[in-house]
Order: C-alpha cells, then sequence, then structure tokens
C-alpha cells in the first residue's frame, strides 16, 4: 500500500508548482508556501529593483525575479511545457515559437488552474525558518511570516513529514573582481537588476559577461547607448567591432578600473565609461553559476522528473539506494571528475550528463520517454542559433525543423 505523507513545498513557480502536482498525484496531502500573491516565481515580472544594484549588501529587500521588460525565452515553447501539458499557442497569446515572459507566466498561471493547484498554496506566506524536530518521525517544523494589522509581521510554525525546496537558485549575484571595482565612480549593476533600456540612452556602458542575459541587454541597449563595449573572459581574445552593431565592441576581460572613470581591459583598449553591467550569472551553494550557453536556461524534463521522482519515494513506489551505496556513487563520480579534469565545484552542474541523468529518472520511473526531437533540438539549438544571428528566434521555423527530423528519424527506422 501506498505511504501518503503531509509535505512542504517551499515556493509557487514552476518547480514548486509541478512538484506540487506530482506529490498530489502520488496521494501526499500537500502544503505549497509562496512568498508572493501570485504563482510564477521568476517568471512573474516586477519593475522594482534592488536598492543595492550590485546585490552585495546582505540586508538589501531582494526582489526574486531577474526578469527584464524585453526578455524572450531562449529555447522554443515546444521543449518548455510538461510531458502531459504541453506549452501550446493559445488565442490572444504570443504566438511566436519564442514568446515573450508574460506568455511563460501565463502558461504556468493556466497549469496551476487545470490541475487545482491554487487551493494548495498559501499566497503572502514566506518561509523564514526550517528545522528537523525528531529524527525518528522525521516531523519537520517550518516557521512562515505573513503581514498582519498594520503591516506588522506574524509569525507561525507548521509540522509536515517532507519538505521540498523550490524556490529557485538567481537571486544571489556573482559580481566580477578587477582592481579598481570598488573606488570606480561610475554607476555599477548586475543584471538581475536590469529592466528596461531607457536609463542608458547617450551612455557609454560596458557589459561584463558572455552568456543569454549579455545578448539580451546588448541588443537592447545599443540602439540608445552611445556605445556599449563587452567584456568577455578568455584566452587571447582580441578587440573586434561587432558585426551589424556601428557602436557595439567585445574586448577581452577588464584589466582594471580607474577613479576618473577609465576602464582598461586586458587587450589594451581604454574607454571612459558612465555604466558597468555584470551579467556574470549567480552564486550556488558551490561555487558561481556563470553563464555559458543557452541550455542553461530552463531545464523543465528535468525538474518534472525530479518532482516525479520525490512523489513516488515518498510513497514507497521508488526505492532509495542504502547510504553506503550513495557514498560508493559520490566517491565515483568524484574520481570520474578528477580524471576528467572536472573542478569539484561543478559537482551538481547537470552538463553534460543531462541527458544520461534524464534516461535514469526515466527509467526510475518507468514511464515513456520523450520524444527523441526534443533532445536533438536541446543539443543543436546553440549552432542554430549562432548559424542565424541577433534574429534566430525570428528566423528560425521551428515547426518546420521538428517536421524534418521527425521525418529523418522515420526513415531510419524504416531502413532498419
Amino acid at each position: 500500500m501506498a505511504q501518503s505523507y503531509k509535505v512542504a513545498v517551499i515556493g509557487a513557480g514552476m518547480a514548486g508548482l509541478v512538484t506540487a502536482r506530482e506529490l498530489r498525484r502520488e496521494g501526499h496531502q500537500v502544503t505549497v508556501f509562496e512568498k508572493g500573491q501570485r504563482v510564477g516565481g521568476t517568471w512573474l515580472y516586477n519593475p522594482q529593483v534592488e536598492s543595492d544594484l550590485l546585490g552585495l549588501d546582505p540586508n538589501r529587500e531582494i526582489v526574486h525575479t531577474s526578469l527584464y521588460r524585453s526578455l524572450r525565452v531562449n529555447l522554443p515553447r515546444h521543449v518548455m511545457g510538461f510531458l502531459d501539458y504541453p506549452f501550446v499557442k493559445k488565442e490572444g497569446g504570443d504566438s511566436r515559437s519564442f514568446p515573450g515572459h508574460a506568455e511563460v507566466l501565463r502558461f504556468l498561471e493556466d497549469f496551476a488552474r487545470d490541475f487545482g493547484l491554487m487551493e494548495l498554496i498559501r499566497f503572502g506566506h514566506e518561509v523564514v525558518g526550517l528545522e528537523r524536530v525528531d529524527e525518528v518521525s522525521h516531523e519537520w517544523v517550518i516557521e512562515s511570516r505573513t503581514r498582519g494589522m498594520e503591516s506588522r509581521w506574524e509569525f507561525k510554525e507548521h509540522a509536515f513529514e517532507a519538505v521540498i525546496v523550490c524556490n529557485g537558485k538567481n537571486t544571489e549575484p556573482n559580481i566580477a573582481e578587477f582592481p579598481g571595482r570598488d573606488a570606480w565612480p561610475g554607476l555599477q549593476m548586475h543584471s538581475h537588476n536590469y529592466r528596461t533600456p531607457e536609463q542608458f540612452k547617450n551612455k557609454i556602458v560596458v557589459l561584463i559577461g558572455n552568456g543569454p542575459s549579455a545578448y539580451d541587454i546588448l541588443k537592447d541597449i545599443y540602439p540608445l547607448a552611445r556605445q556599449v563595449h563587452q567584456a568577455i573572459r578568455g584566452p587571447d581574445f582580441q578587440l573586434k567591432k561587432l558585426k551589424n552593431h556601428d557602436n557595439a565592441w567585445q574586448h577581452s576581460m577588464i584589466e582594471c578600473a580607474h577613479k576618473d572613470g577609465k576602464v582598461v581591459f586586458q587587450d589594451g583598449s581604454i574607454v571612459d565609461a558612465d555604466v558597468i553591467i555584470h551579467c556574470t550569472g549567480f552564486e550556488t551553494l558551490f561555487k558561481p553559476l556563470e553563464e555559458k550557453n543557452l541550455l542553461q536556461t530552463l531545464p523543465v524534463l528535468v525538474i518534472e522528473l525530479q518532482g516525479k521522482w520525490v512523489a513516488k519515494v515518498l510513497s514507497g513506489k521508488v526505492e532509495l539506494p542504502t547510504e553506503e551505496e550513495m557514498a560508493y556513487s559520490v566517491q565515483e563520480l568524484y574520481s570520474q571528475m578528477e580524471k576528467t579534469g572536472w573542478p569539484k565545484h561543478h559537482t551538481h552542474k547537470l552538463h553534460p550528463d543531462k541527458f544520461d541523468y534524464e534516461t535514469w529518472l526515466v527509467a526510475q520511473l518507468d514511464i515513456t520517454p520523450p520524444e527523441r526531437w526534443k533532445q536533438i533540438m536541446l543539443m543543436s539549438v546553440i549552432k542554430i542559433a549562432s548559424d542565424y544571428g541577433d534574429n534566430y528566434r525570428d528566423e528560425w521555423n521551428v515547426d518546420k525543423w521538428i517536421q524534418e527530423i521527425d521525418s529523418s528519424n522515420n526513415k531510419s527506422i524504416d531502413v532498419e
């Protein structure tokens, strides 16, 4: 007989919603704690920014989302849905293959409504404490706070048998280090606090980074900015002007910054900059999560499979390995990482073993694996984006591409 637990889920973003659904499907009693007043998590656009634009002040009021107004997804919507709930085009919505962030939020709101998840969510409840109080019964106590009368905080404690943390990882910015940074007189900010391009009109802007946010923000501000200079970390990177951008250049990393406003790059070039935007990713439990490529954007399938797996572990349908087996597996992983030169702080980084991990989860769950073209698309999207250039989101006919891949796969099957 399947076991039923009283389970808390922290966060009502994408991970929290799909996990709550899977837990309830397995017969668990689910309560979701959400700090805000709506579902969506990081996909809930907020024009407000933090008081400390670099995000270094630990006492700042944290704004959860990193969305900017112009943001569009950088993976096709075809690989952003769930196994039984695709991210389809809907009447009156954003029908593009690479829609804007508002369409993703609408998808999540529809998902929560269609699966009756809204009734599970305690909005306006911020979790401020979590402690296991009984190792035998596995009892956990959550402390939450809400705004009460006269905007005073009211604190409550809640007991659960299991807790799933789904509160995201992109709120503690990683900031680039270079001599003179703290004494440099201009405006510095992290991309987490970028929203709109208007404040950069006629400014000379330095962007640090070469990931999705740097790419998008450069494209967003260069029509208004006087100049845009992108600093990229890498060996022997040479100064060059960006194609199709009359006022934008790529440089090697910043060598140093001076009190007179000058920014010196490792390639020897110097600019009198007004703004430095750190598009340098976020801190993780181990080391900074640097923005490397498009595949880091949204591993939706992994989130869903993990939710299914956790729900079935709790219900007793999937059995955990023994502690000895887990310890051996960890050591085996570290040994393999050492042989391949993979740094230890990348222990929890899915790439390049993402697809192997998904295959393992699918086998554990004994479910039908996703369509082959989805994996091919994720492996191909960086090259496709490079081939099409700046406008790849609009020029790539994704539906036609999927038909061609399906046709190719069917022919291979027929031959075999």
